[in-house]
């Protein structure tokens, strides 16, 4: 039904956005809510989804090639939207696409909501269709890097919860994300995915 909107983002939150168009405020969940600001004007492409349990629903995305691999991710049997904003959120979309095509099943265990079955499900599926895809995904400009903020690494950690991780490891990876080097929540959250996965 949407295909994009276009407007003032009114409200950042660690799992969602809020896109005010003509005055109307539209709820959007995102991977990477924190690529936006709010009072910025931006481009949010949609897909809307349904459930019987949440009704409509719509997720947003940067580009219309993010919110394509979006859409192969749902493909899968047993990816349901919750698990592919997971996925996309770790932002190296290259790893994702070696991992699938390497049939690296323990790799994409890591995801929150993905298990074994799952993850040979997404290798079963996908396996041949992502490489020249999802190398053509836009990427996000590195920002300038400065002493890192607390509250942004706040907004992090919130966000981190948000995509399904526990609160035990978030907590064992927050001393190290102290440490970083880090002026952005999304920033610190692309680093603390980066830790997450590395177990």
């Amino acid at each position: 039904m949407y295909e994009f909107f276009e407007g003032i983002i009114a409200e950042v939150t660690p799992s969602y956005i809020v896109v005010n168009v003509n005055g109307v405020g539209y709820k959007v969940y995102s991977p990477t809510p924190f690529a936006y600001k709010e009072g910025q004007k931006a481009k949010v492409y949609i897909e809307q989804n349904f459930s019987d349990n949440n009704g409509f629903t719509l997720y947003g995305f940067q580009s219309q090639n993010a919110k394509g691999l979006f859409l192969k991710l749902l493909s899968v049997s047993g990816i349901g939207p919750k698990s592919a904003l997971a996925i996309m959120a770790a932002e190296d979309s290259n790893s994702l696409a070696e991992a699938i095509e390497q049939g690296e099943v323990k790799y994409l265990t890591r995801f929150p909501g993905v298990g074994k079955k799952t993850a040979s499900q997404i290798v079963l599926d996908l396996k041949g269709k992502l490489g020249a895809y999802v190398g053509r995904l836009d990427r996000q400009d590195t920002l300038e890097q400065d002493a890192s903020v607390t509250p942004e690494l706040h907004d992090a950690l919130l966000a981190l919860l948000a995509l399904g991780y526990t609160q035990k490891e978030v907590d064992r990876i927050t001393p190290k994300l102290e440490k970083e080097d880090a002026e952005t929540a999304d920033q610190y959250i692309k680093k603390g995915l980066g830790l997450l996965l590395k177990k």
